[in-house]
C-alpha cells in the first residue's frame, strides 16, 4: 500500500472516533494529520534502509577482506 493513502486511511479512521465520541474537527486538522502519518511512515522507512545500507557496507568490506586474502 502506498504510503500517502496509508496515511489517509489511518485519519479517516481517527475521524471516524473522533465522530464516534460526539466530537468533532475541521477538514484541514485531517488533513495535517495525514500529513504528519505519512512523514512518520517516511522517517521509519529512512531508518530501516539506513540500517540495510549499514549492513551491506559492513558486508561488502568482509568480502573485499576476503577476496584480499583468498589464497
Amino acid at each position: 500500500m502506498k504510503r500517502t493513502q496509508h496515511a489517509k486511511e489511518i485519519a479517516q479512521r481517527f475521524r471516524e472516533l473522533v465522530e464516534e465520541a460526539g466530537d468533532t474537527l475541521a477538514d484541514p486538522h485531517y488533513d495535517e494529520l495525514s500529513l504528519l502519518i505519512e512523514a512518520g511512515i517516511d522517517t521509519a522507512l529512512v531508518e530501516t534502509l539506513e540500517k540495510m545500507a549499514n549492513k551491506l557496507d559492513e558486508l561488502s568490506h568482509a568480502v573485499r577482506h576476503s577476496a584480499e586474502f583468498f589464497d
